[in-house]
């Protein structure tokens, strides 16, 4: 990464058979966010950075080749992923520290949003070399705004964990927040995923999936978690890249004494970890909350 740009030095870009000369960058690391689908989604400081940036760095050099050829731009991008940080990562410091430029971009959408790009800036910020975001495109944003779903409070979840336990203990954890809750999913695990959601959450909570987003085949499939549970489990090989999204719980005013006794109840006819799931569906209450409550409870009555 110490020679030169590619391209004969060549620092431009090309829009509407115009090419556009790229100014120089500062020294930085730029986190670009590009587009997730639909290649008009780039913005024109992204391009102007992408083109005039010492060094490029991304996760897949055939992805953003793509991008980097529809709009004439020369530089070379180099690798950066978590298969090779520790050998890419610090090459990119040694670069920061030269006082060169270096852009960093994801596949899609924008850099540090479920990509390695976190451990970069970080290393980078804690160095002390200034970091800026190039902002555009973003996923979740996107899922967000066309959900229909309420969007002044929203909690960005990322990826469940892959085993049907650790799902369900994640979505119980989740289930009292008062904002609409945003995951990305494969598309093989969506309906054993929303199965999950309508069980731990409450199956009369709205949600929406929204697959391939800015794509030729852009789909918003909205309902209750037990809708969209429903219709998932009946489609066969599902395509593309999901997100899917849960609205906030209802408003619930849960008294003292009134938890107590929905605890006392449940515990009753079911165990204690499952009894605090059940509870935080019906309370909103955070489910770690009424595991000790319960435990609490059952200590004092013996």
């Amino acid at each position: 990464m110490n020679e030169e740009q590619s391209g004969g030095g060549t620092r431009s870009f090309r829009l509407h058979n115009n090419q556009i000369p790229a100014r120089p960058l500062e020294p930085a690391l730029y986190l670009v966010a590009t587009p997730i689908g639909n290649l008009g989604d780039i913005t024109l400081r992204a391009l102007e950075t992408l083109a005039g940036a010492d060094v490029l760095a991304c996760e897949d050099t055939r992805v953003t080749r793509v991008l980097l050829d529809r709009y004439g731009i020369q530089n070379k991008p180099y690798a950066y992923h978590e298969y090779n940080a520790d050998e890419a990562g610090p090459r990119l410091l040694q670069a920061l520290e030269a006082g060169r430029s270096v852009a960093l971009v994801s596949d899609a959408g924008t850099p540090l949003v479920s990509d390695p790009g976190y451990r970069l800036a970080v290393q980078a910020i804690e160095a002390g070399y200034k970091v800026v975001p190039i902002p555009g495109a973003s996923a979740p944003l996107a899922a967000l705004v066309g959900s229909g779903l309420p969007n002044d409070a929203f909690f960005f979840a990322g990826f469940l964990p892959a085993k049907d336990k650790g799902r369900r203990d994640r979505l119980a954890e989740l289930a009292g927040i008062p904002a609409t809750l945003i995951f990305f999913e494969s598309p093989h695990r969506i309906a054993a995923t929303l199965a999950a959601a309508a069980d731990v959450l409450g199956g009369e909570r709205a949600g929406a999936v929204c697959r391939e987003l800015t794509k030729t085949f852009e789909e918003f499939r909205r309902g209750t978690l037990s809708e969209l549970a429903a219709f998932y489990d009946t489609v066969d090989n599902v395509k593309g890249e999901i997100v899917w999204l849960v609205g906030p719980p209802a408003e619930r005013v849960a008294a003292e004494a009134d938890v107590d006794v929905v605890l006392a109840d449940l515990s009753g006819t079911m165990p204690t970890a499952k009894a605090a799931t059940e509870a935080a569906r019906l309370t909103g209450l955070p489910r770690k909350e009424l595991y000790q409550r319960l435990l609490d409870m059952k200590e004092r009555h013996g």
